[in-house]
């Protein structure tokens, strides 16, 4: 199944729509899209899931982390909308319908065109490497949203940080601390 994602601004709103699984694969693209709109000061995010039948937990984390810098920012939120009943059993089995505004309905999205990246040549190694380091990063919002995510990650945590040092030519590696320590928009 393909999948994009499609943006849009409508006022003082951001709104991301979904088409086809959120998955690892597209985690890094909304991941940068989301940093630059709170860089710009946009605080509300809509996410539209009617076209979503299946969410990974990374693409769960990188939403969680955008709520998160949210709240450590002390405004906005992050709305999900048109939620579909196995999208729901995922976000609220993650307890991220603590931080999110979810709903089965709502307003549908403006006219929203295609995230993608400034063109840049990119090699399978640093598209890989790009996924592996933003994957820990999504795993840990998750364990920040909720205490009990930590120790249902950790196996996979551990995984994705030694894949990480593996891939990583040595001048790149990112310090464990680092890692543990990076935070979204810093």
């Amino acid at each position: 199944m393909n999948s994009s994602i499609q943006v849009g601004v409508s006022g003082p709103t951001v709104w991301v729509k979904v088409e086809g699984k959120g998955s690892f694969l597209n985690s890094g693209n909304l991941k940068e899209f989301a940093r630059e709109m709170l860089h710009r000061g946009y605080r509300e995010f809509v996410v539209d899931l009617a076209d979503c039948p299946m969410m990974d937990s990374t693409f769960m984390g990188t939403m969680a982390t955008v709520a998160l810098r949210l709240r450590e920012l002390g405004q906005g939120h992050l709305h999900v909308v048109h939620c579909g009943n196995r999208c729901q059993e995922l976000l609220s089995g993650l307890r991220l319908d603590q931080i999110f505004d979810i709903r089965a309905n709502g307003d549908s999205a403006p006219e929203c065109g295609a995230l993608e990246r400034p063109p840049r040549i990119q090699s399978p190694g640093d598209r890989k490497r790009e996924q592996i380091e933003t994957m820990p990063e999504a795993h840990d919002a998750l364990g920040e949203a909720a205490p009990e995510n930590k120790l249902r990650f950790k196996d996979v945590l551990d995984f994705l940080r030694q894949d990480l040092h593996q891939c990583v030519p040595e001048t790149l590696h990112l310090a464990p601390e680092r890692l543990d320590n990076k935070k979204f928009g810093q």
